[in-house]
């Protein structure tokens, strides 16, 4: 195979891809009272040159949207006070700290800075004018919106006006500071005058600042310590902390990736009170839960082999991870605990999973309470003052009982009228609703919305008006997933689509809560970003996504399919990718790239593919069909679909439906080579791939399963206890890879990451001696350095990957000595991480 195919493939790998979309995708950076934001955009700089950032800002209530500066200005202030060349369209950092203008919205005659002041000055370098009619490469992706507020834009039609140059709009910020190699700056946008701050401390991931920017808390020697912003000064708030017993600390910390870009741990779990005065956060305990081992074969040191030990619960252990809630009060020192037991933590902080939180007053503490068997939820209400608690909503039921479909969702749950009214949501009837709890009376809760469809997010509750603005899926016809902005009476009447283009909508509403923030798109149409308000019209336009670069490579969108599942009545979703140069005549090998979950969707309803589905759009541009679909187990839909994994952790998100499609599309589509299916993926993926092999040998031939939890006897408490029931040692036996190992025929490749501190690779050791033992052949890649996501080693795990499929399923030498480059390290990689 010739080079230049394995280059497209690797330009559409996730760090690559990125900069083959123009205007795709924003990340607000709010100022001010939360109405107006800025953001960066990539700027079209011609064929063969990288994209460009432009830095743009926003006022939502006014639909004003123009360039946060001069581009060319401030580069030319730079590069004099620096001595560097600095290119407008590249200014050598990534973010802004802002200082609004005076008289700017909520901020009228005043200046407000993000954070910290101008202190420690060097002197100011005056910057020659730059010469008028200068103006910046501005591409479809960064043009202004000319609509009228009055009109609702159908996102697939949406126009805009160009930006004939930055220089004539008026900046809305009266200076800017940012971090360069060469320090700190401060630039006045009246005079483009640049200054070196000296001492000034730039904000760290590792601090949780509060919301008036006046102070920061970080962990420290198993501690809470407080830091004022404006003087340096750091004291504790908590001296009692101990190891293995230390306050805001989320049990599963991934240690090993963050060793690998330098942090030593996580920011603190903990969640400021509206006023900057408190903060919440738990007391970890974790002094007996089980202790287990991965070694450092290739330690930083150089020297011998070292022992890398964590808490880590087991299914079945008595032990896990327990928080007890606390609430400091910085300014007294005071400690108040919660009186009640502490909260269960099988894997994450509630903090950091956003099951804890204050009221919007700061009068209230309020959390969520799972049982063990995770078929019991409650909500309770704690008194910052007292920690005194009380309960406002039960629900029990036979499976699990969660307040949201997915692990990564916000919890579906608005505490009204001081804790006398509760939203609430549940899948009590099947679906995911809404239901209004009247805590006073203890009155039978209300429904809020009805139909065979699911809330999929609460947006906004108006309680004067008595409404709720939320996200939901099902109501597109023939697509279960896509989601439509609804509102509609707290009385269970009224209910309007905001959105009713047939698009999915990705939504963001603002701190001030009048406006969203509305990315419109499918898997074939590219993203349209807009602000709107609270009736679906249009403020301002901020992107439309350009993708002329992604299609330069022989990109095609995939095809979205209906499928029957394996009981040939249910229908199934998915995406099936072409080979890069489709030729119909031709025949291709199927690849499946299945996760089961069933925490999460494998499929995205969006233009964006996921985290997921960027791997599958590369393996395509090699020569292959790729196929990914949500099978029965999967969630998203109605309660009786995901359920279908319930104590089934074996059906693996829906093999069998995997095959059913498979098979039906191929039916249909002769150049798709049944004769040679394969499979792949990451993590519950890499489980999927060898249950696919051993529970369908005679479909697939070639699999290649990475970082995969095949023995879930030894595998996170929560994930079993959670998606398979609370079940005997014994039980869990039946979801073993391990187990069914002698019924794998085909190639099969195993990877792992031998420092993976997630999935540890004793599931792909104990897989492999399985395989050893029945005779069978197989080929074994251990990461000696990689964590689970093989952070730093992606390009060579997937040419690795690339590699075993070529030779094996498509029957090609891959290129001789074509390398995968390892992806840059930079700021928005890190976001896409960590979010």
């Amino acid at each position: 195979m010739e080079d230049s195919v394995y280059a497209t493939a690797e330009s559409l790998l996730r760090h690559n891809r990125r900069h083959l979309v123009l205007g795709g995708r924003i990340r607000p950076n709010w100022t001010g009272d939360g109405s107006r934001f800025w953001y960066t955009v990539a700027t079209d700089q011609g064929p063969g040159v990288p994209p460009g950032r432009m830095f743009m800002t926003v006022d939502t209530r006014t639909g004003a949207r123009t360039p946060a500066f001069d581009h060319e200005r401030l580069a030319v202030a730079l590069a004099k006070a620096t001595g560097q060349r600095v290119e407008p369209a590249h200014l050598p950092f990534e973010s802004l700290e802002p200082t609004e203008r005076a008289g700017t919205g909520a901020d009228r005659g005043n200046e407000t800075r993000a954070s910290g002041d101008a202190t420690g000055a060097s002197e100011a370098i005056a910057v020659d004018e730059v010469p008028a009619g200068g103006s910046i490469a501005v591409n479809a992706a960064t043009e202004a919106s000319a609509t009228s507020a009055d009109a609702p834009i159908a996102a697939n039609e949406a126009s805009v006006a160009p930006i004939s140059s930055a220089r004539n709009c008026e900046p809305p910020y009266s200076a800017v500071e940012f971090d360069t190699p060469e320090g700190h700056w401060r630039c006045d946008l009246s005079t483009y005058a640049i200054t070196r701050i000296d001492g000034h401390r730039p904000a760290s991931f590792l601090d949780m600042v509060s919301p008036n920017g006046r102070w920061a808390v970080r962990l420290k020697d198993h501690n809470l310590w407080l830091r004022d912003q404006a003087t340096g000064m750091e004291r504790p708030l908590t001296t009692d902390g101990e190891q293995d017993h230390e306050y805001g600390l989320s049990p599963f910390s991934p240690q090993v990736l963050l060793g690998r870009i330098g942090l030593p741990h996580l920011p603190p779990a903990l969640v400021w009170s509206p006023d900057s005065t408190r903060v919440l956060t738990h007391l970890t305990d974790q002094r007996d839960v089980r202790r287990t081992h991965t070694v450092d074969h290739m330690p930083d040191s150089g020297g011998a082999p070292e022992l890398r030990t964590q808490r880590y619960a087991y299914p079945g252990d008595e032990r896990m991870p327990t928080g007890e809630l606390v609430v400091l009060d910085i300014a007294t020192g005071d400690t108040v605990r919660a009186r009640t037991e502490p909260l269960s933590m099988p894997l994450m902080s509630p903090i950091t999973t956003r099951w804890a939180w204050w009221d919007e007053d700061g009068s209230a503490v309020h959390f969520l309470r799972q049982s063990r068997d995770v078929r019991t939820l409650t909500l309770e209400r704690m008194d910052p003052a007292t920690g005194e608690v009380r309960t406002l909503v039960t629900e029990t039921g036979p499976t699990r009982v969660e307040p949201a479909q997915q692990q990564s969702q916000k919890p579906m749950v608005r505490v009204l009228s001081g804790g006398a009214e509760v939203l609430w949501y549940s899948q009590r009837d099947n679906w995911g609703h809404l239901y209004l709890y009247d805590t006073a009376s203890g009155r039978p809760a209300t429904p809020v919305t009805t139909g065979s469809w699911a809330v999929q997010e609460i947006l906004r509750v108006d309680e004067q008006a008595r409404t709720v603005d939320f996200v939901a899926s099902g109501l597109v016809v023939g697509d279960p997933y896509r989601r439509t902005v609804c509102r509609t009476g707290l009385d269970g009447t009224g209910l309007v689509q905001l959105t009713d283009d047939g698009l999915d909508h990705e939504v963001t509403v603002t701190p001030a809560g009048d406006r969203f923030i509305d990315s419109a798109s499918t898997q074939d149409v590219p993203p349209v970003i807009t602000v709107r308000d609270w009736d679906g019209r249009a403020v301002v336009m901020l992107e439309k996504a350009d993708i002329s670069r992604l299609r330069a490579t022989g990109w095609t969108p995939p095809e979205r399919f209906t499928a029957k599942a394996a009981d040939g009545v249910t229908d199934i979703h998915g995406v099936l990718y072409r080979p890069h140069g489709f030729d119909p005549e031709r025949s291709y090998p199927v690849i499946d790239h299945p996760y089961p979950g069933p925490h999460m969707r494998r499929v995205s309803s969006a233009f964006d593919p996921g985290v997921l589905g960027h791997d599958a759009e590369a393996v395509a541009a090699l020569g292959f069909v790729v196929i990914a679909v949500d099978g029965r187990g999967t969630p998203g839909r109605d309660k009786a679909f995901h359920d279908a994994s319930y104590a089934r952790h074996e059906a693996a998100g829906g093999l069998e439906d995997h095959v059913a499609a498979i098979r039906q599309l191929g039916a249909e589509r002769p150049w798709m080579d049944l004769d040679r299916v394969g499979a792949f993926g990451l993590s519950g993926g890499g489980y999927a791939t060898v249950r696919a092999m051993a529970s369908f040998p005679e479909f697939f031939k070639v699999g290649v399963a990475e970082a995969g939890n095949h023995e879930n006897r030894f595998y996170h408490l929560w994930w079993a206890e959670t998606y398979d029931g609370p079940a005997a040692e014994e039980d869990y036996i039946r979801s073993s890879n391990v187990e069914v190992a002698d019924r794998i025929e085909g190639k099969l490749l195993l990877i792992h990451g031998g420092m993976d501190d997630n999935v540890h690779p004793h599931h792909t050791l104990r897989l492999a001696d399985a395989l050893v033992r029945a005779d069978k052949d197989f080929e074994l890649l251990i990461v000696p350095r990689a964590e689970h996501a093989f952070f730093g080693y992606e390009h060579y795990v997937s040419r690795r990957r690339w590699d075993y499929f070529l030779r094996h399923l498509l029957g090609a030498e891959p290129p001789k000595t074509y390398r995968l480059t390892p992806p840059t390290i930079d700021a928005e990689l890190l976001k896409d991480i960590f979010s």
